[in-house]
């Protein structure tokens, strides 16, 4: 028997309504484009059921937004604001059934339709015409089973293995909104420089790649170089790098590879109320006019590359929590990873709308927190995608963003500290500042003689 039709916010199967929707993320994520891709991907189930493909992909999205909730407890939200409607409520092993039909290639597919960087209005996502975009790898922690210890191995540290096995994440995130322009997972077993160059196929011409030292590899910095993107990447103080022209603004020309590099040294010093530190750094960058792409202005725009880490402190800290995923299976861990991701560019997405509605917004200033707690709450109400109500293009969303923006960005400076260390005796000890201070930064170019 041929599923029945699938319309507004719930599946109609046998009599039975199921709720499908993310509340007012949906009109990123509407249901025509959920229900195109389970068929593109051979997902689709033609029986009848009371969890439709369309109704698992808005609960493996739902899911991302609770990340501390069981799927049970999930769809208890999504059915909250069905106003007059009874869902029936399936049970734990109904909606363990139905994300094991979806499996990941659906989520995975959506994830790529609504990826690459937000169009915004905004001049401060670009520098001097180019996107800047930055690269990096994360680990995040997956349960303790036997199926996910087949795939996904446990780090070493200093007391022997860690707690939990680890996905080894790798994006490259939008510098000046944090949208997610790609990413690749698999075993933490496998490199970051792996999984990057498995993401050079979304770089293009007009980006700028921002990259800390462990992607300073000449192998890989030719291959994205390649793609016609530019690189500006921080490589260890000491390499030797001999040099084949020297610029007039003191920095020089040298070769790796194919690929003609230009080397930047500079020396950065931090000034604050506790003192000043001064550090040496060295960035590789193919932009080799200093003319047009001043070494002082490169130095300071390489801070950029720290949105990534912000966008993954997003993802594991705020959306996340510091939890475990919920899948005990490595295909389970798949999917709900793209979910996850999906999730975050949804909400990436609707921040940016937001500040692109008031001219001259920087998109730093919409405040993460702000966002997920609203999303949560129209997920609960239903909002927007009831039958009959009025779609608001400025939206719940959008509104809690421009009414609590964040300050504009100051320049601070805090330590690298463990905060939370593994055993109680380790944080022990000398007291440790913890403060934030405000700071300034001056930038001297050093002329090394390679």
């Amino acid at each position: 028997m041929e599923q029945a039709a699938i319309t507004g916010p719930v599946g109609i199967a046998a009599g039975v309504f199921a709720p499908g929707h993310i509340g007012e993320l949906t009109r990123i994520m509407p249901f025509e484009m959920v229900d195109e891709v389970p068929a593109e991907t051979r997902a689709l189930d033609r029986r009848v059921r009371l969890m439709p493909a369309r109704v698992t992909v808005y609960l493996l999205l739902a899911g991302a937004l609770f990340a501390e909730l069981g799927y049970r407890q999930v769809f208890d939200r999504l059915c909250a604001g069905l106003a007059g409607l009874s869902p029936v409520r399936p049970s734990g092993s109904a909606l363990r059934q139905a994300r094991q039909r979806l499996g990941a290639a659906p989520m995975k597919a959506l994830f790529d339709l609504v990826r690459g960087p937000v169009a915004t209005t905004a001049v401060q996502v670009r520098w001097r015409g180019l996107l800047a975009v930055a690269v990096d790898g994360t680990l995040l922690p997956v349960p303790d089973t036997p199926e996910n210890l087949t795939v996904f191995a446990k780090q070493r540290c200093n007391s022997g293995a860690g707690g939990y096995p680890q996905v080894r994440l790798a994006a490259l995130v939008a510098c000046g909104n944090r949208s997610v322009i790609g990413a690749v997972f698999g075993p933490a077993t496998t490199g970051e420089l792996q999984y990057a160059g498995r993401l050079a196929g979304d770089l293009r011409a007009g980006m700028l790649l921002l990259g800390d030292r462990n992607f300073a590899a000449a192998d890989l910095l030719n291959r994205l170089a390649a793609t016609g993107a530019h690189l500006l990447v921080r490589c260890k103080s000491g390499r030797k790098l001999p040099a084949v022209a020297r610029l007039r603004d003191g920095s020089f020309l040298a070769r790796l590879g194919a690929l003609t590099v230009r080397v930047i040294d500079a020396e950065i010093t931090i000034a604050t109320s506790r003192g000043v530190r001064t550090g040496h750094y060295r960035l590789l960058t193919t932009l080799t006019d200093p003319t047009t792409h001043p070494a002082g202005e490169l130095v300071r725009l390489y801070h950029e590359r720290w949105e990534i880490e912000t966008a993954y402190a997003e993802l594991k800290s705020t959306i996340l929590g510091g939890r475990v995923l919920r899948a005990r299976t490595p295909a389970g861990v798949e999917q709900e990873v793209w979910a996850l991701l999906t999730a975050y560019q949804a909400l990436r997405t609707a921040m940016t709308d937001a500040t692109d509605s008031v001219p001259g917004t920087d998109p730093d200033r919409a405040g993460f927190t702000v966002a997920l707690a609203a999303a949560r709450d129209q997920l609960v109400l239903a909002a927007g995608v009831i039958a009959d109500t009025v779609i608001d293009l400025v939206g719940a969303i959008d509104r809690n963003v421009l009414t609590q923006l964040l300050p504009k960005r100051r320049v601070r400076t805090k330590d690298r500290i463990v905060k939370r260390a593994i055993s109680k005796y380790n944080a022990r000890g000398p007291a440790i500042d913890r403060a934030t201070y405000e700071a300034t930064i001056s930038i001297n170019m050093l002329a090394t003689d390679p």
